[in-house]
């Protein structure tokens, strides 16, 4: 009996041939958008605060971004199912223009703070959106490709966003770094509105987001935020204190067979995909630390804002880097590798602890190099693990929870950044970035951020082991399989 002839590879020149190479533009464009942003305000934020002020509001610029990017996310599958995905793409972006010109506009840093909220709403919608139409727009059998291609843009964000915002901070007009991005999304709107056909069918959405819940995280970071502005010590206590106890609340509504927000044993460190869980958010601690390095360097070391931007973006090149080698590992390979990366972490940050404080440090190329290699490695310990990780985080979801576990990725990194960025600013605050400020304050404020933020990869070497050890016959709580 004849078999049917099997279907043609998948090939990167028929994902960018014709229709398919216009949607694939239109949908990493939308995720390079998002990107490159991120890069660009990070370069650039130290300036705008030398001009329009606001220190203390330093990382707000980020959980605000964020904590509105977890919104526009979660509700993408709404707008989907109501709009359709032109509309629903055509909005995101326009969302995303009025954002970037407030920011442009913005006279002080609250106002900036709105327009990076406006951003994030935005941003959100469009990051979830190009992942969720690539089942939409290709064949099956493209779809590996198209996500390899999206994933990608955060590597040329890498590279293209310090340089954007480096080259408008150092001229003094950083407010172009906003208006900058406008003529892209003015492209992207003309090939979305073009060749986004218009016939392709609208999702099913299964039922309404948790909007209680979704206010919840958003509360949780504003608390956390919030704290970061006090001049006492109890009220920074009372802060954090405050947002946790909001994310336990979260953790105990969260139990719903409908509109959940992660899924069955995601709160529970007696459960594996809890651990998981943890580890994510641990291994995003460490990365956050990121978003005061361009401020330290600029401070400190008197690095120019497009040197300080590259590098800051080393750690995220390390973690493209080690994910893209070491994600075809497999068995023991990938088990070594996700002791290692927390290893490596744990040299890195110390590293940094030590370094960025000290001017004498970075006055030559050894130590320059030196720095470089800290700041990498941070990024690197997170990539080497982070491609087994989230493939267990699929495999110890219960059966009928694969689809929510995977979906929920994108939030718990977005939550744990948002969380991270506003633990960073609390720290930060607490240990003299503001008062008493100047060279003396970033000295201090950085020996504390990166030494306190040293216990994340500690707790993750632990937590790992425990996902690695645990052998059947062991209480494993809710845990489906290894």
């Amino acid at each position: 009996m004849p078999t049917a002839p099997a279907p043609p590879r998948a090939s990167w020149g028929e994902l960018l041939h014709g229709r398919n190479a216009l949607h694939a533009i239109a949908l990493a464009g939308g995720v390079g958008l998002y990107a490159i942003n991120v890069h660009i305000v990070t370069t650039i934020l130290p300036t705008v605060i030398a001009d329009i002020g606001g220190l203390a509001l330093y990382a707000w610029s980020t959980t605000l971004f964020v904590a509105t990017s977890i919104i526009g996310s979660t509700l993408s599958a709404r707008l989907l199912e109501r709009l359709g995905p032109r509309a629903t793409f055509l909005l995101a972006l326009a969302v995303f223009a009025v954002g970037s010109m407030l920011c442009a506009l913005a006279p002080n840093m609250p106002l900036l703070l709105g327009g990076r909220s406006v951003q994030g709403l935005g941003g959100g919608t469009l990051f979830a959106l190009s992942y969720a139409l690539i089942r939409l727009l290709f064949e099956e059998r493209l779809w590996p490709r198209a996500v390899a291609l999206i994933s990608g843009m955060w590597g040329m964000a890498t590279l293209s966003g310090p340089a954007i915002g480096g080259v408008f901070a150092q001229a003094g007009l950083w407010r172009w770094a906003f208006w900058a991005l406008l003529p892209v999304v003015a492209a992207l709107a003309v090939v979305v509105g073009r060749q986004l056909d218009r016939n392709v069918a609208k999702t099913a959405c299964p039922g309404p987001p948790p909007y209680g819940l979704i206010a919840g995280v958003v509360l949780s970071v504003l608390a956390l935020s919030a704290a970061s502005l006090a001049e006492r010590l109890a009220w920074n206590l009372f802060g954090i204190g405050l947002g946790l106890a909001i994310v336990v609340l979260i953790a105990r509504r969260d139990r719903g067979p409908e509109r959940r927000l992660l899924p069955d044993g995601a709160y529970s460190l007696r459960n594996r995909l809890g651990v998981l869980y943890t580890i994510m958010c641990l291994l995003i601690a460490a990365m956050t630390t990121e978003i005061f390095v361009p401020y330290f360097l600029q401070r400190i070391h008197g690095l120019g804002p497009l040197a300080a931007g590259y590098m800051t973006a080393a750690m995220a090149g390390g973690w493209t880097l080690a994910a893209l080698l070491g994600a075809g590992c497999t068995g023991v390979a990938a088990e070594r590798l996700m002791r290692l990366g927390p290893a490596i972490i744990l040299l890195a940050l110390p590293t940094l602890a030590l370094m960025t404080p000290r001017t004498q440090w970075l006055d030559n190329i050894a130590g320059l190099v030196s720095y470089c290699l800290a700041l990498t490695g941070v990024g690197l310990g997170i990539g080497l693990g982070w491609p087994h990780l989230m493939s267990r985080v699929l495999g110890a979801a219960r059966a009928g929870e694969e689809t929510l576990a995977s979906a929920s990725i994108t939030t718990l990194q977005l939550y744990a950044t948002a969380l991270a960025a506003a633990l960073a600013g609390v720290v930060s605050n607490s240990a003299g970035l503001v008062d008493p400020g100047g060279v003396d304050g970033a000295r201090h404020a950085a020996a504390w951020l990166f030494g306190l933020f040293t216990l994340a990869p500690l707790l993750v070497l632990w937590l790992v082991r425990r996902v690695l050890d645990r052998r059947p016959g062991q209480p494993a709580g809710a845990d489906r399989r290894h």
